[in-house]
């Protein structure tokens, strides 16, 4: 272990392999805040309206138990 040869490799490969570990951990790191971006901006976007035949059915729906609830309660409509 006295070769100055033999120890300047071994500096030189540790250093290399603590780099790419580094370049790893900064890649991950990368990787870890543009998926909380993109899911902060799902969170934060509107939702999509439903259909316009979505909507009439839904309200035809309402309408209906309208109707059988005031059937229920005696109600002539």
């Amino acid at each position: 272990m006295s070769d100055p040869q033999i120890t300047l490799t071994l500096a030189v490969a540790s250093l290399a392999g603590l780099a790419m570990l580094v370049f790893a951990a900064l890649n991950g790191w990368r990787g870890w805040l543009q998926l909380k971006s993109q899911e902060l901006r799902l969170a934060s976007a509107p939702a999509p309206a439903p259909p316009a035949g979505a909507r009439i059915e839904i309200a035809d729906l309402k309408e209906r138990i309208r109707k059988l609830e005031a059937i229920a309660a005696g109600v002539d409509l």
